[in-house]
């Protein structure tokens, strides 16, 4: 069951992200001017940060497997639609519409969190948490390759077919969960408000997050155009590859889980944030020649989605060991938080790049982390680890 949820977090996440990588091609298709072709990828995100504050909550009240197999039935009739665009604006609505199904993910990871035992709840989320960031990570290479083989309209109605298969394999597998609550829809929403004011919680975890996945989404926003530009000039395949390498980070994952399961949080988040600052420190102590400045691109990588992907999982975690009633509705806050950050990171990174250069873009990205790990420092430390520090 915990590798049918990862492989399934993973499937549906990488929805999100098989655009970013052809917006070229499927502006020039389409018909969507250089003004309006970032829209592409802007809406996916924004359909899911909707989908994030109004959808998921309803896994607190709602029948658990009803509500994944309705998304991910949504999530497919999108991406048809999107494979047949010949407009740019039906494309542009069927990317809203993707985002909005593709919130079935965070619909799954508190059901992984709900089968789980006290005891090893940390690992199960974390190894469910790794299939996501594979999703995430595989999906722009993936989507490079398939169109460079074919062309982009294959890779939305490979999408498709793939998210309609999952869609029939849960329905058989996932096991019904039905909440006890019967909040009225409108308290349900208000009642996020509410959670967020009086969990501190929630509002640390976010923001430690946030501040690594705005670094995460400003490195892999900026990353390619670097990569390709004349320093390294590197072809699509070759940044595929480099995207792919970066996946190593996801191992991250179910050792943070254990971590946290063994009640070493706290510590662990340090470490986290720590190696977000890192990523970005080597790349602009180390610039080196072409050869070697690309290695040390490719640690750094590693080493940030290292940090996230452990950030995801402990945080996760903290949220989940709270009331079960309510994990549906903080999980979608949490996420919706990090989200917020990782928008703004994309933004930042293209704009500081364009008008600053590639080491305003590493002082940038290693702000995010930083402003976490200060933060984190302010954190109230248990008192037996204040005792044994003295």
């Amino acid at each position: 069951m915990v590798l049918l949820l990862a492989v399934a977090a993973g499937l549906i996440v990488a929805n999100l992200y098989y655009a970013q990588t052809l917006v070229g091609p499927i502006s020039r298709a389409t018909g969507l001017s250089a003004a309006a072709a970032g829209l592409i990828v802007t809406l996916t995100q924004v359909g899911y940060t909707i989908g994030l504050l109004f959808i998921v909550p309803l896994g607190d009240v709602l029948e658990n497997r009803r509500l994944v197999i309705g998304a991910l039935l949504l999530t497919a009739v999108a991406l048809l639609t999107a494979a047949f665009s010949t407009s740019g604006w039906v494309f542009l609505a069927a990317a809203l519409a993707i985002g909005l199904g593709s919130v079935a993910a965070q619909i799954l990871v508190p059901i992984a969190a709900h089968l789980s035992r006290e005891a090893t709840r940390g690992k199960v989320v974390g190894q469910v948490v790794s299939g996501l960031l594979m999703g995430i990570m595989l999906a722009r290479p993936v989507a490079s390759l398939v169109a460079d083989a074919s062309n982009w309209h294959v890779v939305f109605g490979g999408a498709a077919v793939l998210t309609l298969m999952l869609a029939a394999v849960l329905r058989v597998k996932l096991p019904q969960r039905m909440p006890t609550s019967t909040l009225p829809y409108g308290r349900l929403i208000g009642s996020m408000w509410t959670l967020f004011k009086t969990t501190p919680v929630l509002r640390r975890r976010a923001a430690y997050q946030a501040g690594l996945f705005g670094a995460f989404s400003l490195f892999w926003t900026v990353t390619p155009m670097m990569l390709s530009g004349p320093q390294f000039q590197i072809s699509q395949t070759g940044i595929a590859i480099f995207a792919l390498v970066g996946m190593a980070g996801a191992i991250a994952s179910p050792i943070a889980g254990r971590l946290a399961d063994a009640g070493k949080t706290l510590p662990a988040t340090g470490v986290a944030l720590t190696l977000g600052v890192v990523a970005f420190a080597l790349p602009l102590l180390i610039p080196g020649s072409r050869a070697l400045a690309l290695g040390v691109l490719v640690v750094a990588s590693i080493i940030l989605d290292m940090g996230v992907a452990a950030s995801l999982v402990l945080g996760q975690r903290a949220i989940f060991g709270m009331a079960p009633e309510v994990r549906s509705r903080l999980n979608s806050v949490y996420i919706a938080l990090f989200f917020a950050g990782g928008a703004l990171g994309s933004a930042l990174g293209g704009w500081v790049f364009a008008t600053y250069g590639w080491h305003a873009v590493l002082l940038t990205g290693m702000a995010f982390p930083a402003l976490g790990l200060a933060l984190w420092l302010s954190e109230p430390r248990p008192v037996a680890a204040v005792e044994a520090s003295r």
